[in-house]
C-alpha cells in the first residue's frame, strides 16, 4: 500500500513538473519570437538566448568578433555607429571588439559624447514620463529580470536618459527600434559590461 502511494505520488510530481517544463517552453517562444510581420534573419547562433529558443538567429556580420579599427581614441572607449548598427569597444593597436545593436526608431535619434555613469546588472526599469504618456498601459516600475525590457545588463550614459542594454527581443539586433537606447543581445551586453569601466567615455555617432 505505502509503494503504491509512493508511486502515485512520484508520477504526479512527473507530471507536473513536465506541465511546468512545457509552460516555460511555450513563454520563451512568445517573448522571444518576432512580431508578425517580422521576419528573423539568418546566422549561426552563438548566444545562450538563441540557443535556448531556437528560434531567432543573428546574421553573421551582428555576431561579436575582433575587427580592424583605426582611431585615435583611447582602449576603453566605446564608440556607437548607429547608421551601421555597430558598437565598437577600442582594443588599441588598430583593434576593436564588433557587436551588433538595435538603435533608435526615427525621431528619436541622437548623438554626442559622454561618459559612462553607472552599471547596472539586471537593472530595473522606470519609463520616463514621455513613454507613459505615449504608451498608457506601462507600470511605473519594473524590477529587473527576465522579462525587463533592460535585459541582463545596463551600462548608463552620462545623465541621459539613454543606456546600452541588453534585450528579451533578440530579433531587434539591426533594427531602428527603442526609444534612444542602445540594444545587444544579452550574451553580448553582459560581455561589455565585464569589460567597460565606469568614467569611459562613450561616442555615438
Amino acid at each position: 500500500m505505502l509503494r503504491s502511494y509512493r508511486t502515485l505520488l512520484l508520477g504526479g510530481a512527473l507530471m507536473l513538473s513536465t506541465s511546468l517544463l512545457a509552460e516555460t517552453a511555450q513563454a520563451a517562444r512568445f517573448l522571444f519570437e518576432p512580431p508578425p510581420g517580422m521576419s528573423t534573419t539568418s546566422g549561426k547562433p552563438r548566444n545562450a538566448l538563441q540557443l535556448k529558443t531556437g528560434k531567432v538567429r543573428l546574421d553573421a556580420r551582428f555576431m561579436r568578433q575582433v575587427v580592424p579599427y583605426d582611431t585615435d581614441q583611447q582602449p576603453g572607449t566605446i564608440v556607437v555607429v548607429t547608421g551601421q548598427k555597430y558598437l565598437y569597444l577600442v582594443l588599441g593597436s588598430g583593434r576593436a571588439l564588433r557587436y551588433g545593436i538595435g538603435t533608435a526608431r526615427d525621431g528619436f535619434e541622437w548623438s554626442g559624447t559622454h561618459r559612462v555613469s553607472n552599471k547596472r546588472e539586471w537593472p530595473g526599469w522606470t519609463p520616463p514620463e514621455e513613454m507613459k504618456r505615449r504608451k498608457p498601459g506601462l507600470p511605473d516600475y519594473m524590477p529587473g529580470g527576465p522579462n525587463n525590457p533592460l535585459g541582463a545588463r545596463a551600462i548608463y550614459i552620462g545623465s541621459t536618459l539613454y543606456r546600452i542594454h541588453g534585450t528579451n527581443e533578440p530579433w531587434s539586433i539591426g533594427q531602428d527600434v527603442s526609444s534612444g537606447c542602445i540594444r545587444m543581445v544579452n550574451d553580448d551586453v553582459e560581455d561589455l559590461y565585464a569589460r567597460v569601466k565606469i568614467g569611459a567615455k562613450v561616442i555615438v555617432l
